[in-house]
């Protein structure tokens, strides 16, 4: 296949230095790619791996892929026709000397994440599982890119990714059409297109293989700490990024020492990352603040090195909030059996097999002394992965009294559960119902971003047609391909009145004919009665019976009233 060549995008110059500064030196931990798509992410990771000595290969980690073709298995070839337990490898060999590329990182399982992190900073994949102990080298130029509107990734991981670049298509009209006219004149001949460009390519391809890390003297390893300390960075991943950074920017430039201009290049993209502790927060850090952190004054003597540095400002933390029920810790899930995830055990296979435990079925085999698998040693693989949540809001935005409290409750709520998702695999959507019909306003989303710009202004006003806002909510809950990872938990704020019904039904019998569909199909719901006034009917009550749902009251109605009792409805996490 014919790449687009690395030295032929336009622009993005920052993000062509930090894969250049890995592949250089690859112990830096990866790149972190932060960016809408279509704005080259890929064709640099695929450009990068022909610049790399030999033939590097580049291997994409697709979205789905399981941990046994992520880190190796057992052959099972080999196993079935000679009886021998023998490692097959996994991406992880097939990427060694190359490029690792994950589109979509913040959507792999957490723990496949930790593998690739862990294996890319140690330089080797230590396997040991059924029965198989192996090792292989896996060096490689790790880069993982990511649609921030898709949610985060967790800040411990975010935190070990070595560099991270925030890319954006240039709103420079004569550098766009600089880039569209590249690629067309591409797409028309690759080949000439590529030869046009061989020059350039030889040339950042010799200059890679001729790099070697320049020195960092300890008077600039002090200012770098110095620099940590001012802006904080947690832990001591961003002081050695900052610096293994900076040696390769030295030696990638022709020099033996580096110098503080070359902290100064490469701090932002060891720190921007690391100080977001919070989707709320701007990522990013100016160039202001790295020449404060890096003006302090350098120690005259050891005894200076030894004396406490100013206190970092502190990171401003996730609000606490009171509840009946503690709420989950950050990171911490209760798992779950399911198709994905980490292989945990097997069983005797009794009906359809999902997934074999292919080393427990060869020794199920061999310990009856068969030379041939027989239906008898089966065994089913059993894997967990983390359980999350899927809060699904079903809000009343008819002309009734209190709408407009409704809707500032419900969006404050929203943003304050997906604050705890961003650190976890929450999903929250928001659906309202007014006029003839039901609008699904937000999709079920982790992203904080996407939130904010769909709950900017929220119409009010018309008749209640709550039965469709129920069966909009009930379609979310049961929407394919979250069941098995998410549990749907249904919240409708309602004062229980409906008004409007399709095909001119009666409303009320269509509203409790959707609360029994939410009640048969096994949806957890919580209904908070938004009923105000003096006279009271009680009809929100009358609801949850008939949906089987928990029976809240809010007198005061608020955003931090209604994230506090969705709460009490959230699955306690478990050790």
């Amino acid at each position: 296949m014919t790449l687009f060549p690395f030295s032929a995008v336009v622009g993005q110059d920052e993000l062509k230095l930090a894969l250049l500064l890995v592949a250089v030196d690859p112990a830096i931990g990866g790149v972190l790619i932060r960016g809408q798509k279509g704005s080259g992410k890929t064709t640099l990771a695929r450009g990068l791996a022909a610049l790399l000595p030999g033939s590097a290969p580049f291997v994409e980690l697709p979205v789905g892929a399981t941990e046994d073709r992520l880190v190796g298995t057992i052959d099972l070839a080999a196993a079935l026709t000679e009886g021998q337990r023998r490692f097959e490898p996994g991406l992880l060999f097939d990427a060694h000397g190359g490029v690792l590329y994950v589109d979509e990182v913040n959507l792999l399982p957490d723990h496949l994440v930790d593998v690739l992190l862990d294996v890319a900073a140690s330089g080797v994949n230590v396997v040991e599982r059924e029965g198989i102990s192996h090792s292989h080298p896996s060096r490689f130029v790790l880069a993982g890119s990511m649609n921030p509107e898709e949610g985060d990734l967790r800040p411990q991981l975010l935190d070990r990714f070595g560099l991270a670049v925030e890319v954006v298509a240039s709103s420079d009209p004569a550098l766009r059409a600089e880039a569209v006219r590249r690629r067309l004149a591409f797409d028309a001949d690759p080949g000439a297109f590529v030869a046009s460009w061989a020059e350039a390519e030889e040339g950042l391809r010799s200059r890679l293989e001729a790099t070697r890390l320049g020195v960092v003297p300890d008077p600039l390893v002090y200012q770098v700490s110095r620099l940590c300390a001012s802006v904080g960075a947690e832990g001591l991943r961003a002081d050695l990024t900052i610096c293994r950074a900076a040696a390769a920017l030295a030696g990638w430039e022709g020099r033996d020492e580096a110098t503080v201009e070359d902290v100064r290049r490469v701090a932002p993209l060891a720190l921007a990352h690391r100080r977001r502790r919070s989707p709320l927060e701007d990522g990013g850090i100016s160039p202001e603040e790295v020449a404060q952190g890096l003006a302090q004054d350098e120690p005259s003597d050891a005894g200076e090195q030894t004396a406490q540095p100013d206190r970092p400002s502190a990171v401003v933390p996730l609000a606490a909030r009171t509840s009946p029920l503690p709420a989950p810790a950050p990171g911490r899930r209760t798992t779950v059996e399911g198709r994905r995830g980490r292989l945990v055990g097997d069983r005797p296979v009794d009906g359809p097999v999902q997934s074999v435990a292919v080393g427990a079925t060869i020794r199920a085999a061999a310990a009856r002394g068969g030379h041939v698998v027989e239906r008898s040693d089966l065994r089913e693989a059993i894997r967990e992965q983390r359980a999350a949540n899927l809060v699904i809001f079903v809000v009343d935005a008819s002309g009734s009294m209190g709408a407009p409290r409704r809707m500032e409750a419900a969006k404050g709520a929203v943003l304050s559960l997906l604050l705890d998702a961003y650190q976890r695999r929450d999903l929250v959507a928001l659906v309202t119902f007014r006029g003839d019909d039901a609008q699904v306003i937000l999709r079920p989303t982790g992203s904080v971003e996407v939130a904010r710009a769909r709950l900017e202004e929220l119409p009010t006003g018309g008749r209640t047609p709550l039965a469709a806002g129920l069966l909009a909510g009930l379609d979310l809950a049961r929407s394919p391909g979250r069941a098995s990872t998410h549990r749907p938990l249904l919240v409708l704020l309602t004062d229980g009145r409906a008004t409007a019904a399709p095909d001119g039904a009666n409303p009320v019998d269509a509203a409790r004919t959707a609360a029994d569909s939410v009640r048969r199909a096994g949806v957890s719901a919580v209904v908070v009665d938004a009923e105000d006034g003096p006279m009271r009917l009680g009809l929100a009550s009358q609801l949850a019976g008939a949906m089987g749902a928990r029976y809240l009251t809010l007198p005061e109605l608020s955003a931090g009233a209604l994230d506090d009792a969705i709460r009490t409805g959230l699955p306690s996490v478990g050790p």
